[in-house]
């Protein structure tokens, strides 16, 4: 059984603050590690299910944030950015048996998380999917669809969650914190890795083709940007237009181009 593990820092437990997710700043050390507890719990519930193989990819930032030395060692990392269009899926393809999300966070315009936002929060305020607000999440599981791997697990805030639960009741989830404000109320740090391990271990036992989720047959994209000249500099690419001053959008029936878009507007 061969696993796909994607990893954000914005949705583990006790995040609450931009430094605590910047690897330059000192604040970061503690939720690295953090990070890296609820990336392994993830490793060792796919492998207590019969996972053989894991490829991990450090889907934050820099890319270079889990702390490879205490990965199982069914597992590899990818660390830094291809410039694939993929991005944070880097590397997926058909031969993978799940995706499994750890430390997701909610979507750009959301209340539930202090850190909410969508791909770079410093340039847009939020994509739209056909009209749907969307979240890294949206974005990454299309991607897993588009590549025919379903989605079976999910961990993050419980604002992200509770999407994932309404996208698809079947993939499987472990909230480890809600926002409140500015705030963040979370479970303790040990609760939510045994959380992690044993909800990964149990998605894996289930039919995970239920877990598969289903592509749009055509695709609206709207990029809303936080200034008009990089919304008129988007407009630019082949396909899209500009709409408003501040929104590109874009029209396309492969996800793939859609994917393509994000990468060279954002």
């Amino acid at each position: 059984m061969k696993i796909y593990i994607s990893a954000d820092i914005e949705g583990i437990t006790g995040v609450t603050h931009w430094n605590e997710t910047d690897l330059e700043k000192r604040d970061s050390a503690a939720f690295r590690e953090q990070m890296t507890a609820e990336v392994q719990a993830a490793c060792e519930g796919a492998v207590s299910a019969g996972a053989s193989e894991i490829l991990v990819k450090d889907a934050h930032d820099t890319g270079r944030n889990i702390i490879a030395s205490k990965l199982p060692k069914e597992a590899r990392l990818i660390r830094g950015w291809s410039g694939h269009p993929f991005g944070m899926m880097q590397e997926l393809d058909e031969s993978f048996y799940a995706v499994i999300m750890v430390g997701y966070h909610s979507r750009a315009g959301a209340e539930t998380s202090p850190l909410a936002h969508t791909m770079a929060g410093s340039i847009v305020y939020g994509i739209k999917l056909n009209d749907r607000n969307a979240s890294e999440f949206l974005l990454n599981a299309y991607a897993a669809g588009l590549a025919r791997v379903p989605v079976v697990f999910v961990s993050g805030d419980k604002g992200l969650c509770d999407e994932v639960n309404t996208l698809n009741s079947n993939i499987g989830t472990a909230a480890v914190k809600e926002g409140i404000g500015s705030s963040t109320v979370s479970i303790h740090p040990e609760i939510a890795v045994a959380r992690i391990r044993e909800g990964v271990a149990k998605a894996l036992k289930r039919d995970v083709a239920k877990c598969l989720i289903r592509l749009p047959n055509h695709l609206v994209v709207e990029i809303r940007y936080k200034n008009h000249f990089s919304a008129y500099k988007a407009s630019f690419y082949p396909g899209a237009v500009l709409k408003e001053p501040f929104v590109v959008r874009f029209e396309t029936d492969d996800y793939f181009e859609a994917l393509r878009l994000l990468l060279f507007t954002i």
